[in-house]
């Protein structure tokens, strides 16, 4: 089977695509990068989470290519066990090495077990790892921050504090949205200045650039901002 799938990412690559993904991520091999466009992998994913040998492909990590792990997240995207699919991440994770295959990597059965997923989303964000961390906050800003608002993580994540690019762009994504979709509860953080100076920042120009935050606030924002 893995032999299989690899010959169908070939064929389906797209040279020009590949460029342009290895363009956005400069810390991957270029050559570990086939080029298949991201709705071909998710149709492919799910076909192949039907597949009863599946598990033979997603026991075989590390992969050799990056297209394989984006594959393997869609895979597991399609799990609808809630523990199996726990397993699957933190099967992968370790092997995860840019933004673009952390980002995607969103269970859809996660929706429907929020209380227990809070459990794992403290574990990974106690990891030291980066793609780790990231994705935990990654798994709050999607699940946390609607009807299951939970305020208690604003906390949580303004006390992380980390030399990794990706753990603080993502911390500034969040703090971004939050102040879009609970700007009562998120905007005290950014008054009191909790954030480390470059997320506090990046925090402010994220969500200036939203369509979401209304144009007082962003004047308000913009007044907070550290030089």
């Amino acid at each position: 089977m893995i032999k299989e799938i690899e010959k169908t990412l070939f064929e389906n690559q797209d040279l020009k695509y590949r460029d342009f993904q290895a363009k956005l991520m400069p810390n991957v091999d270029k050559e570990r990068i086939i080029g298949v466009r991201t709705p071909i992998l998710r149709k492919l994913g799910k076909q192949l989470a039907k597949e009863p040998q599946i598990d033979e492909f997603l026991s075989a990590i590390p992969h050799d290519y990056y297209d394989e792990n984006n594959l393997h997240g869609f895979i597991i995207s399609e799990c609808k066990d809630y523990k199996k699919a726990v397993e699957y991440v933190d099967e992968i994770l370790p092997y995860v090495d840019n933004w673009a295959t952390c980002d995607l990597l969103s269970p859809k059965v996660f929706k429907k077990n929020r209380s227990i997923l809070k459990l794992d989303i403290n574990r990974w964000l106690k990891s030291s790892e980066t793609y780790t961390i990231r994705f935990g906050i990654e798994m709050v800003m999607s699940h946390f921050l609607d009807d299951d608002f939970d305020k208690s993580y604003l906390e949580t994540i303004s006390r992380i504090r980390s030399d990794e690019y990706y753990v603080n762009m993502m911390i500034a994504w969040y703090f971004a949205t939050a102040l879009a979709k609970q700007w009562d509860s998120t905007v005290s953080y950014i008054e009191q200045y909790k954030l480390d100076k470059w997320t506090h920042n990046k925090t402010i120009q994220k969500a200036v650039e939203s369509y979401r935050i209304t144009d007082e606030q962003k004047t308000y924002l913009r007044t907070l901002k550290v030089k």
